[in-house]
């Protein structure tokens, strides 16, 4: 599966700088492994949680990620070396601010999916929101829209 791989989030995070195409496939990647290590973020990996972030991937990106495609982007080699929060922070300048919310926001979706929210999960949505930059109406939810033209 294309996005499980992480290869565009790879390359980018020496610092060039993606056309459009490689953009988008970067916010995916983002977008999964960020779920993804939210899933295993208190050590007690739900399948509910697994079940919400292949939902949500689905739906925010169009493309369909198996189990194994989430537990192997929460487990990612690339975590050997930096932190997933290291990671976002040098992400978050290229994705939009639409994206990074949408991460927030999701991020928040798979935490509440098993229903009960511990500490540690909490410190990681904290680190993962900072990292990314996500302003308090952007976790709400709130975003400028353009108005709708009247008939």
């Amino acid at each position: 599966m294309g996005i499980a791989k992480l290869s565009s989030l790879l390359k980018f995070l020496g610092g060039g700088e993606p056309n459009e195409t490689e953009r988008r496939q970067l916010y995916k990647e983002a977008l999964l492994m960020t779920l993804a290590r939210a899933s295993s973020s208190d050590s007690n990996v739900n399948p509910v949680e697994v079940e919400t972030v292949q939902k949500i991937v689905q739906q925010h990106t169009g493309e369909a990620v198996s189990t194994a495609d989430v537990r192997v982007a929460a487990a990612s080699e690339i975590f050997e070396t930096a932190t997933l929060d290291q990671y976002l922070s040098r992400v978050t300048r290229k994705l939009r601010s639409d994206e990074r919310a949408t991460i927030v926001r999701s991020l928040a979706e798979v935490i509440h999916s098993d229903v009960k929210v511990t500490s540690r999960e909490i410190d990681f949505f904290n680190k993962a929101a900072r990292a990314l930059k996500a302003t308090p109406a952007e976790i709400a939810g709130l975003t400028i829209q353009e108005p709708v033209a009247r008939k």
